[in-house]
């Protein structure tokens, strides 16, 4: 175990921290979507009526390259 200690989330915590807690997000969501491209996996999401969109078709944010893991 590790002497570190560990901070105990409260609501003033995730509020200060709320940007990089959004870009962490943010990132781990691009990153499963260029998972899901580079296998060649469709992702489920609902747009225009349709519940699947094909991996030719997913966009990927202009901050995760297609080379960044």
């Amino acid at each position: 175990m590790s002497d570190q200690t560990i901070p105990t989330p409260t609501n003033d915590y995730f509020a200060e921290h709320a940007k990089d807690i959004e870009k962490a997000l943010r990132r781990a969501a691009n990153h499963a979507l260029l998972i899901h491209k580079r296998l060649g996996n469709p992702i489920a999401t609902w747009k225009d009526g349709k519940v699947v969109v094909p991996p030719e078709e997913i966009v990927l944010s202009s901050d995760v390259s297609e080379t960044n893991e």
